[in-house]
């Protein structure tokens, strides 16, 4: 009786697990879920999008294609019947779990810092050629000769010389 109880227990277990989602599916998807009872947190940043007539702020998924779900074993079935929603993540084999306190510090930086931006430092290398996004060169291309930390060093190709500059990752956008 005691062990029949300890496996209900687990069972009933809530923990956060990540979801693989179609591309911009991500906060639909987290609509779709908290309609159908299931706990979803997609966290989203905010950004200044400019058109030709106005400037306006949106918010934008801060990590692509992906939604955290607090769920137990009996809820399993129905996230991963979810339009939109690719797989879990998996890590080591097994759906990857986040403690509890990871997503309590997204929320928290996100709340102090709401244009917060999640950047893979492994989409850059050495040679890579990029765009600046924002500031005094924006729009001035050059190629990276080395990351350091969040950081790049890059050659920036203009006026028949090279300029070199060191950028936040986050500035950065890849072109090749």
């Amino acid at each position: 009786m005691e062990n029949l109880n300890s496996i209900n227990k687990l069972m009933n277990e809530r923990k956060w697990f990540v979801i693989y989602t179609r591309a911009r599916w991500e906060k639909k998807i987290e609509r779709e879920l908290q309609m159908a009872g299931i706990t979803a947190y997609c966290p989203v940043r905010k950004v200044k999008n400019q058109w030709a007539d106005r400037v306006k702020e949106v918010e934008l998924p801060l990590f692509s294609s992906y939604v955290f779900v607090k769920i137990n074993a009996k809820e399993d079935l129905k996230v991963r019947t979810t339009t939109g929603v690719m797989n879990f993540v998996y890590y080591m084999g097994k759906p990857a779990q986040i403690r509890d306190v990871v997503i309590d510090e997204i929320k928290c930086f996100l709340e102090l810092f709401p244009s917060l931006e999640a950047v893979s430092l492994q989409q850059l290398s050495a040679g890579d050629r990029v765009i600046i996004k924002e500031g005094v060169m924006t729009q001035k291309q050059g190629e990276i000769l080395q990351v350091r930390g969040k950081n790049v060093l890059v050659v920036i190709d203009c006026l028949h010389c090279a300029l070199i500059t060191k950028i936040p990752v986050s500035n950065l956008e890849l072109i090749n």
